[in-house]
This record gives structure tokens, sequence and C-alpha cells, in this order.
């Protein structure tokens, strides 16, 4: 792959999780409700028209769960990769994270948690298209919600300010 081949980043945050009586937080459900967004945001993903090479998913179960009923809409599934350090990451982390990734990966699907997912799509759009970033922006970056950011050059050039905010979806819209 070209260097010059734009590279897209979906920053999927989970569907809404339940406040249970979960062990931990890492092992909280999903409820009814992201249950049910789960699969919208997946048939929405599906209908963007961007291929993904790779999903990378946090290990808690809300996150696996979100990947699960959303993937159940795609026609390919990407390969699949269970990622222990998405899981409370910090900017820094989620940068490192999309530094490694293969030079063959063009479309990088992230399932994780706020504040990572928001606070990555924030920091790292340089720019945007049309009211994208002031419609993130007033969501705050809901459940199920997702942002797609594009890049020039590799995966080692992905770095605070240097994508651009294509989209925004989220299921409250």
């Amino acid at each position: 792959m070209s260097v010059d081949t734009p590279r897209r980043i979906v920053l999927l945050r989970h569907a809404k999780a339940e406040w249970s009586q979960a062990p931990s937080d890492h092992e909280r459900p999903l409820a009814e409700r992201g249950r049910k967004d789960a699969p919208v945001a997946g048939r929405r993903l599906a209908g963007s028209g961007i291929d993904f090479d790779l999903a990378l998913c946090s290990t808690a179960a809300r996150t696996r769960e979100t990947w699960k009923l959303a993937v159940h809409e795609f026609e390919q599934r990407p390969k699949t990769l269970y990622e222990e350090r998405l899981y409370d990451a910090s900017l820094g982390e989620l940068i490192a994270l999309f530094n490694e990734t293969p030079d063959e990966v063009r479309n990088l699907l992230v399932i994780g948690h706020n504040p990572g997912m928001h606070g990555a799509a924030d920091a790292l759009a340089g720019s945007s298209e049309g009211d994208v970033l002031a419609r993130m922006t007033r969501d705050g970056f809901a459940t199920a919600a997702f942002a797609v950011l594009e890049f020039p050059g590799t995966w080692k050039s992905v770095e605070l300010g240097a994508g651009r905010l294509t989209d925004y979806w989220t299921p409250i819209d």
C-alpha cells in the first residue's frame, strides 16, 4: 500500500452498559438499550462504504458484546484483535496503538470507551467537514456513537491534529 493512500480510523464507543452487580467495571454487560443500539451502529457502519481491514476491540464485556452485535450487520467480518490496552487507555496509549497498526491496513475500526474515544477523535482532528466537529462536541460522544477520521501517510505518522474528521454518527440523531 502506498504512503499516499489515505488511512481511516473509525472510533466506536461501546453501546449503553448496565450499572449492574457485575464483579468489576470490566465485566459490565450491555443494557437493553445497548443491545438495541449496537446492531443499528453496525448497520450504519456496514452501509458507510468503508471496508474494514482490522478491528481492535477492548477486552471489556460491554465492548465485546457491542462488537458481536454490530459485526453481524457486516457482509464480511474484518480480522478482529481483542486488545487489553484499549480498556481505560489514555490518549498517548491510543496513539501508540494506532502507530503500531500494520502498513497493509487501510481502514481500522476501534471499539472502545469514553473518555478515550471522544478524546482521541477530538485531539486527532486537525480539521473537519461541515458541522461534524460541532455535532460531536455537542453530543459528547454518546454510547454506540462513532467518529470517522482520515489521515495521510503511514500509521506511524498518526499524531495530534493530523487527521480530518469526516463523519460523526450517534443513534440519538
